[in-house]
């Protein structure tokens, strides 16, 4: 195995069981007898040690700043069992929390360093996992991961790999990318074909449309889960806007908690498309729903019109706004922090007086007080007096390792405006 040396007192980080190590702090690399690149391969098993020659442990080789990220510590060899058992400790931890349920069959079984697996993240729907691998390290081992799903998983039939090339390899990666590794029964599916043959699962009652196929993510963002079931505790009798809605998870709790109207809007026709899908669903006679495509500034700022508004411009009672991450990496924050400001202001002035902003942000390189002061900015910029009434974060299937805390990337803030 090729061996990683760091540099002096470069080590401490790793001995307090953090999980990555920097290609800064790795002072040289003694390849395998048997190597013939001048470096490991990405995704190559390999051991790291203190400039003592202490072992720290061994992991994925990956090209990029995180140049190792770590499996196991204090020893330099995996055993043959070492899927097999992170898998079964994951999935006790979901059970002995309620996670299966008949009522809910949509949870996160492995959610990478929250469960000391890192570059991994497993989904499961009923009866399908799907996995993606986000280091080539765990891309090599696919097979493996899926054995080791369908030994733990009660009831799973089907392992659908979703490792594409929107994700973060450095390399070219060798084997499949997308497809059955395990099972695969299921039909392709869409947003336009019959309820028969669409797949189907369900969260905390409510019965969705998943497309791990074609889909964003896996095909369906879980960590907002407990966040929707607060929006339906304050859904009745108001007006609500779910903006950047993808499916329309947060529409249907906002309809179960007896909403007078909810308006869905997302740029992607597409994602328009399985929002009508999952209302007609679980509410087939639905009359005060209205799913709109549309660009989010252009919506809020009245350029686009809504049912009944000639002018497009709309105020609500409950506005629900959950982007996708405006910042990927850190060279972005500074414009990521001026996209919040922005898009939370618009929000606030399309709040009627006693009306309630869920806000939030799922870019793991803007931290909890970064997305709080572009909030405090925005309301600063309307005038308006708000107050903090939750401080929401995501839910406990996406745990965070405490030697790990950039694991904590979802950032929520349910504001109350007067």
């Amino acid at each position: 195995m090729t061996t990683i040396i760091l540099k002096p007192r470069k080590e401490e980080s790793v001995l307090r069981y953090h999980p990555w190590v920097f290609s800064g702090a790795i002072a040289r690399i003694i390849l395998d007898a048997d190597h013939r690149q001048p470096e490991p391969e990405e995704g190559e098993l390999v051991r790291v040690l203190s400039s003592a020659n202490q072992v720290l442990g061994v992991g994925h080789w990956q090209i990029g700043s995180i140049a190792v990220r770590l499996l196991a510590f204090k020893t330099d060899v995996l055993p043959d069992s070492f899927f097999v058992d992170r898998i079964r400790a994951a999935y006790r931890m979901r059970r002995s929390i309620g996670l299966m349920r008949e009522d809910n069959t949509i949870y996160r079984l492995v959610h990478g360093e929250g469960d000391m697996l890192p570059g991994l993240v497993v989904d499961i729907y009923g009866s399908t996992a799907v996995v993606q691998a986000h280091s080539v390290g765990m891309h090599r081992q696919r097979a493996q991961i899926a054995g080791a799903l369908m030994d733990e998983v009660d009831g799973l039939k089907a392992v659908y790999y979703k490792s594409d090339d929107t994700l973060p390899y450095k390399a070219p990666i060798v084997g499949e990318k997308v497809g059955y590794l395990i099972g695969g029964q299921q039909s392709t599916i869409s947003p336009r074909q019959s309820d028969a043959e669409a797949y189907w699962a369900k969260e905390n009652g409510l019965e969705v449309r998943i497309d791990w196929l074609s889909g964003q993510k896996t095909g369906f963002f879980i960590d907002q889960r407990e966040n929707r079931a607060l929006v339906e505790r304050y859904a009745a009798g108001k007006d609500v806007l779910n903006m950047f809605c993808y499916t329309g998870g947060f529409s249907l709790y906002a309809l179960r908690g007896g909403a007078r109207q909810v308006h869905s809007v997302d740029v992607s026709q597409k994602a328009i498309d399985l929002v009508n899908a999952n209302v007609a669903r679980n509410f087939p006679n639905c009359t005060n729903h209205l799913a709109v495509a549309a660009d989010a500034f252009d919506y809020l700022e009245g350029k686009v019109s809504s049912a009944g508004h000639d002018d497009g411009v709309k105020t609500y009672d409950l506005i629900i706004l959950d982007p996708p991450a405006f910042a990927k990496h850190r060279d972005a924050i500074k414009n990521a922090l001026r996209g919040y400001q922005r898009i939370n202001a618009k929000a606030i002035e399309r709040i009627r007086p006693g009306g309630i902003l869920f806000t939030f942000s799922c870019s793991q390189a803007v931290d909890k007080e970064m997305f709080r002061l572009a909030v405090f900015s925005a309301a600063a910029l309307t005038g308006r007096k708000v107050r903090i009434l939750h401080q929401l974060h995501q839910p406990q299937d996406h745990p965070i390792n405490i030697y790990h805390p950039e694991g904590e990337y979802l950032k929520g803030l349910v504001l109350y405006v007067e």
